[in-house]
């Protein structure tokens, strides 16, 4: 057989996709790389898009609106004075964009017009917060960014 320039770029074409395939096969088999969703039930949260625009809706058209500071003993959410704050409920979800494994939520339960998420119960670095709660059966949605450092 004799070697000639196509023979050569064949062979390094093969050559070149065997290494390709070889780096996605070891990439998806391996655990040690995580193949984690940005959130498990994404259709199912997407259906429900129009919902949550007339609940940011209802937040927005407050007068006093719910205030999220970043403090130095952690996330202090401060809702709004004029509701009888032993009336509301809902949850604060708290979503870390690069750890699936750092989301969590808690349930808002409140014995003073605020709540604080301490800050050691977060990682340092980008986090989304999402406070959806019910006040005399309206429902209101406040999301937000904030770094932890």
């Amino acid at each position: 057989m004799k070697f000639n320039w196509g023979t050569g770029i064949v062979i390094a074409f093969a050559l070149f996709i065997t290494f390709i395939l070889s780096y996605v096969f070891k990439v998806q088999s391996n655990d040690k790389y995580d193949h984690e969703l940005v959130v498990e039930d994404y259709y199912k949260k997407e259906a429900m898009v129009q919902d949550d625009i007339e609940k940011q809706q209802n937040a927005n058209a407050l007068t006093s609106k719910v205030v999220i500071e970043n403090t130095a003993e952690g996330i202090k959410i401060q809702f709004p004075v004029d509701f009888d704050y032993s009336k509301i409920n809902g949850k604060v979800s708290l979503y870390r964009p690069s750890s699936q494994k750092l989301d969590f939520e808690i349930p808002i339960s409140l014995s003073s017009p605020h709540l604080l998420i301490p800050k050691s119960s977060l990682a340092g670095g980008l986090w989304d917060i999402s406070i959806t709660w019910n006040y005399d059966g309206v429902e209101y949605l406040i999301k937000d960014s904030f770094k932890i450092e």
